[in-house]
């Protein structure tokens, strides 16, 4: 390969011809940088040129510049050079790769130049991704190719620890054998693949059980290729390693063995509550040895291991010295094996629980593992740091993460101003032992900028946090729009200001009721005016983007939630019309809920991100028969409907999809019209408790699998759909008390 002189700089040529060896693709931090490109952008793929670069700091970094018309990266690592590349793509070609397999990366006719060499380099050295209940919400039925996407997502935006918690049940059964359990013993004891993160975090047991055995194949082979890949491109994977959590059998096989029942969880009856073993008890040890031996047989390590005992259950004492006795315990059984090991713990415990997790308790718990080698998580930073709460957790590692999203929710939530300062704020006064940034999403929602803003974060960039976040908004259009850029200001001052909450959703995704809402699961208030949200929709609409689908779909997203906020202010005045005994306004009002609640279903069919049907179609595919083929179908509709046996957890995994709006929510909502309204004819009071009676039927029978029994022909275009919803009711939402046009100048767009 001939490297020319003219356009390289003096360090970069250095660089190069010190790593000869790497430009010619034998190095394998080159050769996996080169493979992502050819994965992510195939077409100008040869036109990127990858060099190893032989600094001895161990800083992650990358250097852009151009050779020619060749785009050269120099980096430290495979990693460095996939966040080189994406940094190109986002700023110069103003291209978003989605974390998606199904959206297509567009890019310019002629890849732009870069006129001075850039360097960026990592401000910390950890930047984590995922959660547990992510694996859940977002993944369970994920193939190969979905993963593949997904790890190339996460290197390029210099992702380099990765929770990783795919395939280990078939490690917990070999375990579980050895101990002598029985086949149906094992798999009975796990829960149904969507609800696994439960399972795993010591909450359920046996909850849609058993597991089919190809279920544990499938996954089996399936996280062999995502650590490997994960490793070749400089990430280390946190692997689990044993919590405490075992089979309620286990103590007929072993009856000295010291175990207890943990608390209630998530209104579960008492059968499927967990069985947690004392880590003062020998067995303990062995299991931990047998599970990490049996998982780095299969897997391998990078010595970073995720242990959460006692995660939104209690432990079995909140004596301060017996949770220093307990982490001291847990810590020595990994370190036995693993001496390199450290700990990865969640501080969401501390936010889940703070009148038990006080710095008392949470100190003790925290500094009984040898310092450094137990690493926090400050698990939901955009809503409360327990950095600042415990004392920085007391000189322990720890990395702030943004968590951005519960349950898959869909809703507009990305306070992006404000977790702006509160980074610069951590990365300034959090002290030396922070040593990452990173994201504990439960779902992978409707706001994809913000995680991106959020690792973007972790690095020095030559652009201030104004123009990064006008540099998103230039990459979703494909261009440098000012009407997109002024709709996205809107948004930023007026719209994305609040955090994600736990238990979020819209109205229409909620249990009908004729005030407020009927369970915890389904908070729908905003903190904006919807006449501002409006305001934005349709200055995105006035965009002109052709392909571009990032935009299409932020106008798909911006309409939908918009809708949504408008349904309650209907609901309301259907509720002031039952109140007032006026049956006309009632149906009336009660006709318009039907309408919006329709439309809204075709708005959600004209973009393939909000729909149902790669959800169930992949749950089936995992399926080797038919009766597993509705198992898996089965455990799927559970999740994001009933999520369980009891109301608790009802529509906690609620979302806007287009079949789940057509055959759940607008089903129940237009039931809870009719009654509400037969009552009102009848000069009757509404039944509430017969209503909820017939709903929680209607919910159980939805789970069981069939049709999507929803097809509207070929959906309509998203930015047609958009546009014709937006012209229908703008002028409406606008001028509704309800909206908060009252007190703001709205100027709306028309086509």
């Amino acid at each position: 390969m001939k490297l020319s002189v003219k356009s390289l700089t003096l360090s970069l040529l250095v660089a190069a011809a010190s790593q000869l060896v790497g430009c010619t693709g034998s190095d394998p931090d080159v050769k996996a940088a080169r493979e992502l490109a050819g994965r992510v952008v195939p077409g100008v793929a040869s036109r990127f040129e990858f060099v190893k670069s032989e600094s001895a700091d161990s800083i992650d970094a990358f250097t852009l510049s151009s050779n020619g018309s060749t785009i050269v990266i120099e980096a430290n690592n495979a990693g460095s050079m996939a966040m080189g590349l994406n940094y190109y793509l986002k700023n110069y070609c103003h291209t978003e790769v989605s974390w998606y397999a199904a959206d297509e990366v567009v890019l310019p006719d002629e890849l732009p130049a870069v006129p001075e060499s850039v360097t960026v380099t990592a401000r910390v050295p950890e930047r984590f991704f995922l959660n547990y209940c992510t694996s859940g919400y977002s993944m369970p039925w994920w193939s190969w190719a979905d993963w593949e996407r997904f790890i190339d997502w996460m290197a390029l935006n210099g992702v380099n620890l990765p929770l990783a918690t795919t395939g280990q049940e078939a490690i917990w059964y070999n375990v579980w054998s050895k101990m002598g359990m029985t086949d149906e013993e094992i798999r009975s004891y796990f829960t149904g693949p969507a609800h696994l993160p439960w399972h795993r975090m010591c909450n359920l047991d046996g909850w849609q059980s058993p597991l089919p055995q190809s279920w544990l194949d499938d996954q089996k082979e399936l996280q062999s290729r995502i650590v490997a890949r994960e490793r070749e491109l400089s990430m280390r994977p946190v692997l689990p390693g044993f919590a405490g959590h075992v089979p309620a059998a286990l103590k007929e096989l072993y009856p000295d063995a010291k175990t207890t029942t943990v608390s209630e969880w998530g209104g579960f009856p008492a059968d499927y509550r967990c069985t947690y073993l004392s880590p003062e008890d020998s067995l303990f040890a062995v299991i931990q040895r047998e599970y990490l031996t049996e998982q780095t047989k299969l897997y391998g390590t990078a010595h970073i291991y995720g242990i959460d005992p006692f995660n939104e259950v209690d432990p079995p004492t909140w004596n301060p010295d017996s949770l220093a006795m307990i982490s001291e315990r847990i810590y020595r059984s990994v370190a036995d094996v693993d001496p390199d090991a450290v700990w990865l713990q969640m501080a969401w415990i501390l936010y889940a629980d703070p009148e038990h997790w006080t710095p008392e308790t949470a100190k003790a718990y925290i500094q009984g593992v040898p310092q450094g080698r137990m690493m926090l998580l400050d698990y939901y930073c955009e809503s409360v740091e327990e950095w600042k709460l415990f004392d920085s957790f007391y000189g322990q590692p720890y990395i702030w993460c943004y968590l951005g999203n519960f349950g898959g929710n869909s809703f507009l939530a990305s306070p992006m101003r404000d977790v702006n300062n509160r980074i610069d704020d951590v990365l300034a006064n959090g002290g030396s032992n922070l040593v990452g940034i990173g994201s504990t999403l439960e779902g992978l929602d409707l706001n994809p900028y913000m995680y991106e803003f959020i690792l973007d974060k972790a690095w020095k960039q030559p652009m201030s946090a104004d123009s990064a976040m006008m540099a998103i908004v230039d990459r979703r259009v494909g261009y440098v729009d000012p009407v997109a850029r002024e709709a996205w200001t809107l948004l930023l001052d007026s719209i994305f200001t609040e955090p994600a909450l736990c238990g979020q959703g819209p109205l229409v995704n909620a249990r009908p009721s004729l005030t407020g809402f009927s369970w915890w699961t389904t908070k729908p208030n905003v903190g904006y005016a919807n006449a501002r949200l409006v305001q934005a929709w349709g200055n995105m609409l006035a965009v002109e983007t052709p392909g571009r689908y990032e935009h299409a779909f932020d106008c798909v997203n911006l309409g939908r939630q918009a809708l949504s906020n408008y349904f309650m202010a209907l609901r309301d005045d259907f509720t002031a019309a039952y109140e007032a005994g006026d049956t006309a306004v009632l149906v009336s009002k009660g006709n318009e809920m039907k309408e919006l609640l329709a439309d809204l279903t075709l708005l959600l069919d004209s973009n393939h991100g909000t729909r149902m049907s790669k959800w169930i179609a992949d749950a089936r595919a995992k399926g080797t028969t038919a009766a597993e083929k509705d198992y898996y179908e089965r455990n799927a509709r559970t999740l994001i409907s009933i999520w369980g046996p009891a109301k608790d957890l009802n529509d906690y995994a609620n979302r806007q999809w287009a079949e789940l709006n057509a055959t759940y929510y607008s089903p129940r909502w237009n039931m809870f019209i009719e009654r509400v309204s037969d009552a009102t004819r009848q000069g009757k009071p509404f039944d509430a408790d017969e209503f909820y009676t017939a709903s929680r039927e209607f919910e159980n029978g939805w789970i069981e699998p069939r049709p999507l029994e929803y097809e509207t022909g070929t959906p309509a275009d998203d930015i047609t759909e958009s546009r014709r919803l937006y012209t229908k009711y703008a002028d409406r939402i606008v001028s509704h008390p309800a909206c908060g046009a009252a007190t703001d100048c709205i100027s709306l767009h028309h086509w």
